[in-house]
């Protein structure tokens, strides 16, 4: 295990496909929804709404991956030669034993994820999802770690949709009467602040964005809220 090892992780969709995973030691990924991660040295698996409360946001077990092959679906489950996906294509990963990840990396807010590429360092000492992104871009690393340091957790990498169009935002900061967005794209959503060299500025403009929107949602708000939903 090096610094630099590559570790993919991915969605771990139901209890059955952690079976496999656990019993017979492949994941399978869809190969029109490959990431380029798929050569990696070592696969994690996040889990979905399908588990346990104990167990479903967070990722729990991770595996080094022992290669791979290119496989139909039909030749994955046989016995299904009828479902709609029957033909596609998907890559077969083969996995050594599973290894439990102590802490568990959690999410702290409910969100979906598809694919996080990461490295063995991050993903060691990770506690929380958004601890396994790394932005190039350094102004968004600052303010990342700003807000952190605040107690004001963004999530990263987020997708959002304005009318017809799909974005993935840099940061998103979770508020009480809404969300504030921040991007170094300046294809973004036109509500989005876009981030820009000066950082004292930007923070400036940003904190007035959370304040108008009734300041930043606490963990335990959303806990409680996502509860109620």
């Amino acid at each position: 295990m090096y610094p630099e090892d590559r570790v993919l992780v991915g969605v771990m969709p139901d209890p059955q496909d952690f079976e496999l995973a656990r019993d017979r030691h492949w994941y399978r990924v869809p190969a029109k929804h490959a990431p380029k991660g798929i050569h990696a040295e070592y696969v994690a698996f996040y889990f979905t709404s399908k588990f346990p409360e104990d167990l479903r946001w967070a990722i729990h077990f991770y595996a080094r991956r022992t290669g791979h092959e290119m496989a139909r679906r039909i030749d994955l489950f046989p016995d299904q030669p009828n479902h709609p996906r029957a033909q596609e294509r998907y890559y077969k990963l083969q996995l050594g034993p599973l290894k439990q990840k102590h802490p568990p990396i959690l999410s702290l807010r409910w969100r979906r994820i598809t694919f996080i590429q990461t490295t063995w360092e991050r993903f060691t000492a990770a506690h929380e999802i958004n601890d396994l992104f790394r932005n190039d871009n350094v102004l968004v690393e600052q303010i990342y770690h700003t807000l952190k340091g605040m107690r004001v957790y963004a999530e990263r990498a987020v997708e959002v949709q304005e009318g017809q169009e799909k974005y993935i935002i840099d940061l998103l900061v979770p508020c009480k009467h809404g969300s504030v967005m921040l991007s170094t794209n300046a294809n973004r959503p036109s509500k989005a602040l876009m981030l820009s060299g000066d950082q004292s500025q930007t923070f400036e403009a940003i904190r007035s964005a959370i304040r108008e929107n009734g300041g930043p949602l606490m963990r335990t708000e959303e806990t409680s809220r996502s509860r109620s939903e």
